[in-house]
């Protein structure tokens, strides 16, 4: 391996669990209180049940003012209720009995508090928020739906606990179907960490914990490509060497989907970075190639910067993927983008003959996903728990069922892999600039944050495999432009509906400097949705005018003139951010009250493990820290999922 080369250093951000425990000590009231005593003694929940459902039984947590006596258990007892289980260490029990006599044991000076025995779930399952979960059940029924079976994902970072329960398919077989080493250090497994995390946010099942950290493409065959070393960092040479082995190897193991959770600084332009250009020749070949914006969104003042995705990701043939911040929330009206996640415009140019830079300034990342605190497989022993024990989630005490924390956009990106696999399940016949389209289609636009931050959206995989499934499958590169897409006449709701809340879809797609919206955009074939094309050239720009080419682009679809602060409905929803003939040129970029002149606001050179502790720092001061309730694993393989 040639030492000269520069080295592709990345680094993910990670907040570190804080528990916040709220001791309620609750006055004791008796005698005379009546209905006052009782009722602040319940929770309101339950409280509603005892007074609205008397003859319901119902299980109940008791919290006892010292230790009960026989006199409780006598009076539970009369009230027909049971004990299901004591609780020794704090004092409680849960106990079964009629909504009726709910209040009435409350109101015992031997009760200090009663609560609704509550359904546990676990927050922000990723499986759930990107609509993942909703891809998987079939008209209702049990029927498993997509999984990503006999997809391969190839995921090129610093390997694979190919010993984790996380990996292994419904016959205990382990999916990771191949493993290739191109760091020179003679191993395929990942002292580091960072690989196995990223390869079961994409693909890992949901054997452990009941089924609370389901990856996206639960039974895809990963490919384990070891580019980055020990302490996380690696030659561009390897990651070439990688990426040139998925091309001769892709049709042997039906390599659909590369993932890179990983980046160099962007400095050369797209048409010259060795690593872009290997991503487009990938790309071109029919592979889906998802790159991480980087974690760089904030500088060491928390300040918000721009210009600082790195390389691949400001290759614009590759999905570049932002991070979600979710709030450990299933529900999506809470979320935006997390404060590290790296923002356009790409800052990577060239040097003309008379020694003027030019920018690539493109509209990055193309879509965001979840990336914030997400709980997913920890490799034993690595390297990023050692220096960083909090980052262990607590679920397991078992090597192969452990589970770790990491934040970034390398979280996000798998993510958007698991969903490409999927796609592609339920349509081979997808090209990647139509898995793109798709994944920005039926993105949801986050309101308030403009499209340098977050492209089209947040992902929502169940609207891109449900418009997915009604694509034409028989689409060849002679299909004229205009010609009809979709298998139905009619066009799908662009809505979606998660964790009881339904958002609109962008309806539109990002291109290089601006963006396009239209129903014609699913609805009648787009010469650049083929092969060999890039999705971004439908438009020509000149001294700021964009005009879109009837040649690759139809009638019926729009083009903007400009990047939008998104109001949270359409695309093309929202108020000017800049405009286009701004991006086009070559001049200071001023957005925001940043000013974006030759490179960047914060330091060229990409955070190495070795900055872990500054990069946290600037994330707690962007992202508050939420409480997340671990569901903890009881060893027994759960295969519902």
């Amino acid at each position: 391996m040639n030492n000269g080369c520069p080295t592709v250093k990345w680094i993910s951000l990670f907040l570190p669990l804080v528990v916040i425990v709220s001791f309620n000590f609750i006055p004791q009231k008796t005698g005379a209180q009546g209905q006052s005593s009782k009722a602040h003694k319940v929770s309101p929940d339950l409280l509603e049940v005892a007074r609205g459902a008397a003859t319901k039984r119902v299980p109940v947590i008791i919290q006892f003012n010292g230790q009960p006596g026989a006199s409780f258990d006598l009076a539970l007892s009369n009230t027909g209720g049971y004990v299901k289980a004591d609780l020794l260490n704090f004092n409680s029990r849960v106990i079964e009995l009629p909504a009726s006599a709910i209040e009435a044991l409350a109101a015992r000076p031997d009760v200090g508090f009663v609560s609704l025995d509550r359904t546990n779930i676990s927050f922000g399952h990723v499986s759930l928020t990107t609509g993942a979960d909703a891809i998987r059940v079939t008209n209702g029924t049990n029927t498993k739906g997509l999984d990503g079976t006999a997809i391969g994902i190839a995921v090129l970072d610093s390997g694979i606990d190919l010993s984790h329960t996380a990996f292994l398919d419904r016959s205990k077989n382990c999916r990771v179907i191949v493993s290739r080493e191109f760091t020179g250090e003679g191993r395929i497994d990942d002292p580091y960490g960072h690989g196995t995390h990223v390869a079961s946010i994409a693909a890992g099942n949901g054997r452990i914990s009941n089924a609370q950290y389901t990856g996206i493409a639960t039974n895809a065959n990963l490919i384990n490509l070891r580019v980055l070393g020990a302490t996380g960092s690696g030659n561009i040479s390897a990651v070439l060497s990688a990426l040139d082995w998925v091309l001769t190897n892709r049709t042997t193991y039906n390599i659909r989907v590369v993932n890179l959770s990983l980046g160099a600084p962007a400095v050369d332009s797209y048409r010259n970075d060795p690593v872009c250009r290997a991503v487009r020749s990938l790309v071109d070949a029919g592979i889906v190639v998802l790159a991480a914006a980087g974690n760089n969104g904030v500088n060491g003042t928390g300040q918000k910067v721009y210009g600082q995705v790195h390389s691949p990701g400001n290759e614009p043939s590759a999905i570049t993927v932002g991070a979600a911040n979710t709030f450990a929330t299933d529900q999506r009206s809470d979320d935006v983008v997390a404060s590290f996640s790296s923002r356009g415009p790409t800052r990577s140019g060239w040097i003309d003959s008379f020694g003027a830079k030019h920018y690539d300034d493109l509209i990055k990342p193309d879509i965001v996903a979840p990336g914030n605190k997400l709980i997913y497989a920890e490799a034993p022993n690595n390297y990023l728990v050692t220096h960083n024990p909090s980052l262990d989630a607590g679920v397991s005490p078992v090597d192969a069922r452990r589970m770790m924390y990491m934040n970034g956009s390398s979280m996000a990106t798998p993510v958007a892999a698991g969903a490409a696999a999927l796609l592609l399940q339920a349509n081979p016949a997808l090209t990647p600039n139509m898995v793109k389209l798709l994944l920005m289609y039926t993105a949801q636009p986050l309101a308030s944050c403009n499209m340098l931050e977050q492209g089209a959206g947040e992902i929502n995989i169940e609207g891109a495999v449900r418009l997915a499934r009604m694509m034409r499958t028989d689409l060849t590169p002679a299909t004229a432009v205009g010609a009809p897409l979709l298998t139905a006449s009619l066009t799908p709701i662009p809505q979606t509906t998660i964790a009881g809340q339904t958002f609109n879809w962008s309806q539109g797609i990002v291109f290089k400097y601006d963006f396009a919206t239209g129903v014609e955009l699913i609805t009648k074939y787009q010469g650049i949705y083929r092969l060999g094309v890039l999705l971004s050239d439908g438009v020509l720009v000149s001294n700021g005018v964009l005009v879109s080419d009837r040649t690759v682009l139809s009638n019926g679809v729009l083009v903007s003139d400009g990047v939008l602060v998104s109001d949270g409905t359409l695309l093309g929803g929202g108020s000017l951010f800049l405009n286009s003939g701004v991006l086009v040129s070559d001049g200071v970029l001023v957005s925001d009250g940043l000013v974006l002149n030759d490179g960047v606001l914060v330091s060229d050179a990409a955070l190495g493990a070795d900055s872990l502790m500054q990069a946290m720092s600037a994330m707690n001061n962007g992202d508050p820290t939420c409480v997340t309730t671990v569901q903890v694993d009881s060893g027994l393989d759960c295969l519902g999922y």
